[in-house]
C-alpha cells in the first residue's frame, strides 16, 4: 500500500506534464511511459545496449556502495580496509565521497545521475536491474576473451574484425527493426550476495560489463551477439588487465583495482546523456503522442489503402452504372469510414478507439493500459482531433458520390 500510495504521489505531481528522463530511469512513471516501455522502445530500433550499460553500471556502484558500507558497519575505516582507494579517491575524487567518509569537494564532481536519486530510487534502480539480469541466461559455449594491453580499440576500417561504431545510436553495426524478435541470450551481471562482498566480487563484477559492453574482442561486428556500445575515443577503455580468477599482487594491478569502483562512471554518465537527449525525446513523442507500434500502424495502412481501393471501385461502379434509387449510395460511408480510419490511425500512429477504451500497445497488437495521467489527458486530446478529421473526411467521401449525377456507360 505504501509503494502505491508513493507512486500515486509521483503522479500527482506530474499532472500538468511530462515525466523527466530520470523519473523513468528510476521507475517512478507509469505505462505507456514507463522504463519497460522504453526499453522495448530501444528494442525496436536495435540499441537497447546502451540501457543496458547503464543500468549494468548502475548496479554494479551500487554493488560498490554495498560493500563501503559493509566495511564501514564492520568498524573499520575504509582507509584502513583499502589505502590504496583511499588514496586514490583523495588524489582524483570519488562518487562515493559520502559513503566513505571523503570530503564531498573533492577533485571530481559528486554531482552524478546516481546522486540526482532518492535511496527509494536507487532501490527502484537495483531491482530493474536484478529483473534485466534475472531474464537472461548465461550463454553456453561462448570463450571468454582474454588479450593483452595492447589491444587495439580505436580502428574503424571496414575490413577490421574489431571495427567500431560511430554514433551512439547506429551501435554494433545492428539496424533497428520493426518486429521485436529475441536477442540472443545474456550473461547475468548480477553477482548473487550468499556472503559478504568482496573486492574480487567488484572485480568481476566491472570484469563482466567490460568484456560485454566495451571490449572489442569480445564481440563481433554484425552479429546479433555484438553489445559493443559506442564511446568518443576519450572515454574508451583499452583493456581490463585485472582478472577476478586472482587477486592482484603487484604495485600496480593494486593501483589499477582501486580505480574499480568509479572505473565505469564517466562512460555511464555519456550514455544517460546520449540517452536523454537522443532517444527518450523521440520515445515521449511515440508513446506520449501516439499509441501504436510501427507495425501495427503499417498494417493499418495497407488495410486502409486496400479498403479505400474497394471503396472507390464500388463508388464508381454505383455512378457509371447509374444504380437508382441514389439513396443506395449512402451504403459507402462503411468502406469509407474503414479505409479514413485506418489511414488516419497510420498517419498519427494514433487509434481513437483504442484511447477512448484506454489502451496503448507494448509490441505490435499487444496491449496495456494506459495510466500515467497527463499522458492520458494528452491522448484523449489527440484521438477527439483525429476522430474528428476521421468523421469529416467520411462524410464528405460520402456525399460526393452521392451528389454526383449518374451517368450509365
Amino acid at each position: 500500500m505504501d509503494d502505491q500510495r508513493q507512486q500515486d504521489d509521483w503522479a500527482n505531481s506530474r499532472k500538468n506534464r511530462l515525466p523527466s528522463f530520470t523519473e523513468v530511469l528510476s521507475r517512478r512513471t507509469r505505462p505507456p511511459v514507463d522504463l519497460f516501455m522504453f526499453y522495448l522502445f530501444l528494442q525496436r530500433e536495435g540499441s537497447e545496449d546502451m540501457l543496458d550499460f547503464w543500468l549494468d553500471v548502475q548496479q554494479h556502484e551500487n554493488l560498490c556502495r554495498a560493500y563501503f558500507k559493509d566495511v564501514r558497519k564492520s568498524g573499520r575505516t575504509i582507509k584502513d580496509d583499502w589505502p590504496q582507494y583511499w588514496d586514490y579517491a583523495r588524489r582524483r575524487g570519488s562518487i562515493y565521497g559520502t559513503v566513505v567518509g571523503i570530503n564531498p569537494d573533492a577533485k571530481r564532481s559528486t554531482a552524478s545521475t546516481g546522486e540526482l536519486l532518492s535511496e527509494q530510487d536507487k532501490r527502484n534502480l537495483a531491482a530493474a536491474g536484478d529483473e534485466k539480469a534475472a531474464a537472461g541466461s548465461t550463454s553456453p559455449g561462448r570463450p571468454t576473451p582474454v588479450f593483452s594491453d595492447h589491444t587495439r580499440v580505436n580502428s574503424t576500417s571496414p575490413n577490421d574484425p574489431y571495427a567500431r561504431s560511430t554514433t551512439p545510436f547506429s551501435l554494433s553495426g545492428r539496424t533497428p527493426t520493426l518486429f521485436n524478435l529475441k536477442r540472443a541470450s545474456r550473461a547475468p551481471t548480477v553477482i548473487p550476495r550468499s556472503a559478504a562482498i568482496t573486492r574480487q566480487d567488484l572485480i568481476a563484477s566491472a570484469e563482466r560489463i567490460y568484456f560485454r559492453y566495451l571490449s572489442p574482442a569480445g564481440n563481433t561486428v554484425n552479429s546479433p551477439e555484438n553489445h559493443e556500445i559506442y564511446l568518443p575515443p576519450s572515454l574508451r577503455i583499452h583493456s581490463f588487465p585485472l582478472s577476478s580468477a586472482q587477486e592482484p599482487r603487484s604495485q600496480n594491478e593494486q593501483s589499477l583495482m582501486a580505480q574499480i569502483p568509479d572505473i565505469f562512471h564517466a562512460q555511464k554518465e555519456y550514455c544517460f546523456r546520449a540517452m536523454e537527449q537522443d532517444a527518450f525525446p523521440r520515445f515521449l513523442r511515440a508513446k506520449a503522442f501516439g499509441n501504436l507500434t510501427p507495425v501495427s500502424a503499417l498494417v493499418r495502412l495497407i488495410a486502409g489503402l486496400l479498403i479505400l481501393w474497394i471503396g472507390l471501385a464500388t463508388a464508381f461502379s454505383l455512378v457509371f452504372l447509374d444504380v437508382t434509387p441514389k439513396s443506395k449510395r449512402f451504403w459507402l460511408f462503411l468502406p469509407f469510414s474503414f479505409a479514413i480510419y485506418f489511414l488516419i490511425a497510420h498517419q498519427y500512429e494514433l487509434d481513437p478507439l483504442m484511447v477512448f477504451m484506454g489502451m496503448s500497445e507494448t509490441t505490435p497488437f499487444r496491449t496495456l493500459q494506459i495510466r500515467e495521467p497527463y499522458v492520458k489527458k494528452l491522448l484523449l486530446g489527440r484521438a477527439v482531433w483525429v476522430s474528428f478529421l476521421i468523421t469529416s473526411f467520411v462524410v464528405a467521401l460520402t456525399l460526393l458520390f452521392w451528389a454526383v449525377p449518374g451517368h450509365r456507360l
